[in-house]
């Protein structure tokens, strides 16, 4: 009954099924029906100081961290749980895909650990992979803080390269780095789930300052604004830096010629970089001593006029690099001016060419790719990440159709932006040929439950089809008013899948429960069909196209006549919204049709065979 009630009505529609420990939300006031976070709702976060000194020759990051913890949940915790990610390399350790014996190590080493000034024995410490539970003499109260000091060690991956390691010698990625406090919520308590490898993060909005000291040359970009740049940087190039962010165009901060004079950094024999990040759910930085940097910002909130550096930095080797920085601008501007339409959120947006494809707030690691196309879907959906997980908090190890598919989307509208008429057809013919196997689950189907092709699926194209069919339907003023609506409701906190369905119905005003449904719980697979092409006497033609799937999509018809010109027929998702199985959409020209296609590039169909029709000779 409560769920029932959370809705617009239109008209008579079933609540969307839920499970009964995220129903349990809603009685505990955490998570409200209305889309908004409920009267109880709270969520944890910290204060993160890290001093690191990371060794690019032997690999050994070494530091320490702080932690001031801020527990707002109603509970008492008697225990602290923390991620200790690196640990995907230890010995022994469970892992998704083949390492390389070589890369595996020892893990981190915790040298020292106090929680309010008890210390805790290193010895005593239970390590269970990449989780570490400690359980504490006298609990955390609710509402209360707790100070936490950790002393540790590892040393970086060379090779087996899982989103953070060396990327060649005097190169490296390096993410993770640092012992974290995880995640208390309100619908699992302790996040427990290790990491694999395979399904990605969720971590609290935190305040990061970090001070990474590296030997001289080694230049840092990091999560996070480069507070001390005049201390780490000559001037020549610090003056770079600065013009570039406030300059349109594309700066050379360091060029092929530079990168090898090694004269940009202090010349100490070791510099300390201070990045100061706030309102990020994690931090990360790349390090290199050889690399082309170059740099451009532009106006992303035309009410403050505030500005965002965009930055591609590379090997010089690695040429196809060199238009990343105008990829990655016009990708922050299609963000800010055209989808999703919202300002920027950070400063500054770094690609860094490592081995990998891996967002990070502010930050990507991209390997190198073949054609210009390749490279721009890459870059664009990439830092469309920036939106979904970081700015929204998503918890991406259960819901990675919550991030990935708003990447995938944001791909699809921002490429052709970039090039226009590139066609970014992604995950169309795996999902057509996998539909309705045993290959395809339900989208909601939790993320650590998947891997291989339903985990793919789940990911990236069915969820990335199910927002763009929807803002087909909504139309683009709509479906942003209903998109700003979660946005401004969820940013900066936890918000689950029944969050999102519920913020985009009450933003949409319309109850859209109907098609959540159909394409995000239930199984079936997509085919449609031409049925008839009819002319009656002294009326328009009449095409008949048959809904043989379950799953709603929109009608894309391609009409070709007699003379070879064409009329385009479009109708959204909203033809199937009563359960239509067919629809009949009349012709506009009286001319004589010689042909009638089905489908668009957006519209997979398991069964295409049906999908023209050719008028009998």
């Amino acid at each position: 009954m409560l769920l029932a009630s959370s809705h617009v009505a239109s008209h008579a529609q079933a609540p969307l099924p839920m499970p009964r420990n995220l129903a349990a939300t809603y009685a505990k006031g955490t998570r409200s029906p209305s889309g908004q976070p409920g009267p109880n709702y709270w969520q944890n976060t910290a204060d993160y100081t890290i001093k690191v000194n990371f060794d690019p020759a032997t690999r050994l990051l070494a530091g320490t961290v702080h932690i001031a913890y801020q527990n707002n949940s109603p509970d008492s915790l008697r225990q602290l749980w923390f991620k200790l990610y690196p640990n995907l390399y230890q010995k022994g350790a469970p892992r998704s895909g083949k390492f390389a014996a070589e890369d595996l190590s020892d893990g981190v080493k915790i040298e020292k650990l106090s929680i309010n000034g008890q210390v805790i024995d290193p010895s005593q410490l239970l390590i269970d992979n990449t989780n570490m539970a400690v359980p504490l003499r006298r609990a955390i109260g609710a509402k209360q803080k707790a100070q936490v000091e950790v002393t540790y060690s590892y040393v970086l991956n060379k090779g087996s390269h899982q989103r953070t390691g060396e990327v060649a010698p005097g190169a490296a990625f390096v993410a993770y780095f640092f012992p974290r406090i995880a995640v208390y919520d309100d619908i699992d308590g302790w996040n427990r789930v290790p990491y694999t490898g395979g399904p990605e993060f969720y971590n609290d909005f935190c305040h990061f300052a970090a001070d990474i000291t590296v030997p001289r040359n080694f230049l840092v970009w990091a999560t996070g604004d480069l507070t001390n740049a005049d201390k780490v940087l000559t001037k020549k190039y610090l003056t770079r830096l600065r013009a570039a962010e406030k300059k349109d165009g594309i700066t050379s901060i360091i060029d092929s010629t530079e990168a090898r004079l090694h004269d940009a950094t202090a010349p100490n024999a070791y510099n300390t970089w201070h990045f100061d990040a706030r309102d990020v759910v994690d931090f990360a930085f790349a390090t290199a001593d050889h690399y082309v940097w170059e740099a451009t910002s532009l106006v992303v909130d035309p009410a403050t006029k505030r500005r965002t550096r965009v930055d591609a930095v590379y090997n010089p080797q690695h040429d196809d690099f060199e238009e990343v920085a105008q990829f990655g601008r016009k990708t922050v501007e299609a963000m800010s001016y055209t989808f999703p339409k919202w300002p920027y959120p950070y400063n500054h947006e770094t690609v860094f060419d490592g081995l990998d494809q891996m967002e990070y707030p502010m930050m990507v690691n991209d390997n190198p790719t073949r054609t210009r196309e390749e490279g721009i879907t890459l870059t664009d959906h990439e830092i469309f990440h920036t939106m979904f997980p970081f700015y929204m908090g998503i918890n991406e190890t259960k819901y990675g159709w919550m991030d990935e598919g708003w990447a995938t989307i944001g791909e699809w509208i921002i490429s052709p932006l970039i090039q226009p008429g590139l066609v970014d057809d992604y995950g169309m013919l795996p999902y057509a040929r996998a539909a309705a196997t045993e290959d395809d689950l339900p989208i909601v189907t939790l993320t650590t439950q998947q891997t291989g092709i339903p985990f793919f699926l789940n990911s990236y194209p069915k969820p990335g089809l199910g927002y763009l069919y929807v803002k087909d339907m909504l139309g683009d003023e709509l479906f942003t008013k209903a998109l700003h609506h979660y946005i401004r409701t969820w940013h900066g906190k936890h918000p689950m899948p029944y969050d999102f369905f519920y913020a985009m119905n009450a933003g949409a005003g319309q109850n859209l429960d109907w098609f959540w449904q159909r394409w995000f719980f239930d199984g079936g697979y997509p085919d449609m069909a031409i049925t008839s092409v009819v002319r009656p006497a002294d009326k328009p033609a009449q095409i008949t196209v048959t809904a043989k799937g379950s799953k709603p999509q929109p009608v894309d018809l391609t009409v070709t006549f007699d003379n070879d010109s064409e009329e385009k027929i479009h109708r959204t998702i909203a033809v199937w919204e009563h359960g239509e199985k067919s629809v009949t959409v009349p012709v506009r020209s009286g001319r004589t049709i010689k042909k009638v296609t089905l489908g668009s590039t957006y519209t997979p169909d398991s069964y295409p065979a049906d999908n023209v029709w050719t008028a009998p000779q």
